[in-house]
């Protein structure tokens, strides 16, 4: 299932990437979200919701965590190649091993700290920072990675309470209302197209519908696997197939016109990869 995940993910980057050049990141997900809520939603109505309930406020976390993290993904794809923006994002499965730990009592690994240490290198040499400052796209990606980590962690709990359909609408559901309140109040302050929150909204024409369709299918499909796949085992273990995410959107990105990552880039992406596997294969 995450192996299927990945993939669709891949793809639903690349059909963002394009739009990127015509619609504002805000919008995308908009419209990223929009559809999956759709399409999530009119299958409540074959099939209610089994679920007891109870953790509203962890719902609301999880689907605002979810909808951050998605923003600033989309935003910096924008300016950087599709595989680096992933790599950023797949630094999750490490933040979730730790988040795991403190708030859900799983075993923390041994190599847990090797593990942060050369993730965190593995991010420097893709960043390649002038200095010893990170530019902003180099901190929302790293963003993108901390924000998805909490919400795939609150997967784990909100599992025993609620719905798989549930817990997905959480995210679509802020992830449609979050962007459509700041492309609302862009007007009033000043925002324009390149701004990540408050970008005015901008209509699509020709074929950015046909690429905001394939998006949101795309995203559902990898959104409903995903999560099924959190709920079947240890987060650290799914975390371990997941990278294939990267290889996917390297490939894409590439046929899309990015240029092939250097030798530097690949060897940090080798070690990004390499500390997520830490992570996971150190449980059981």
């Amino acid at each position: 299932m995450m192996l299927l995940a990945s993939l669709s993910f891949a793809v639903m980057g690349g059909f963002a990437k394009v739009l990127t050049d015509t619609l504002p990141p805000v919008e995308i997900t908009f419209f990223r979200n929009l559809a999956g809520l759709l399409l999530v939603g009119a299958t409540l109505y074959r099939m209610p919701l089994k679920q007891t309930g109870g953790k509203p406020l962890l719902l609301l976390f999880r689907g605002t965590m979810g909808f951050l993290a998605l923003l600033a993904y989309f935003y910096i794809m924008a300016y950087i190649p599709l595989g680096e923006a992933v790599t950023y994002n797949k630094t999750s499965p490490i933040f979730v091993a730790i988040f795991a730990y403190l708030f859900l009592g799983e075993k923390l690994p041994a190599g847990a700290a090797f593990a942060v240490i050369l993730g965190f290198a593995g991010i420097l040499l893709v960043a390649k920072p002038e200095g010893l400052s990170l530019d902003i796209y180099d901190m929302l990606g790293i963003f993108s990675g901390i924000g998805a980590a909490l919400a795939y962690t609150s997967i784990r709990e909100l599992r025993n309470y609620y719905d798989t359909r549930a817990i997905v609408l959480s995210f679509m559901g802020m992830g449609t209302l979050g962007p459509l309140v700041l492309m609302l109040v862009a007007p009033f302050v000043g925002g324009s197209s390149d701004n990540i929150l408050f970008a005015p909204f901008v209509m699509p024409v020709g074929s950015a519908w046909a690429l905001l369709l394939g998006m949101g299918i795309f995203a559902t499909v990898s959104q409903v696997l995903m999560t099924k796949a959190y709920e079947y085992t240890k987060a650290g273990i799914v975390g371990t197939v997941s990278y294939s995410n990267i290889v996917f959107a390297t490939v894409i990105g590439v046929m899309l016109g990015d240029p092939i990552p250097d030798i530097w880039t690949f060897t940090g992406i080798a070690m990004v990869i390499g500390a997520g596997l830490l992570v996971s294969l150190g449980k059981k």
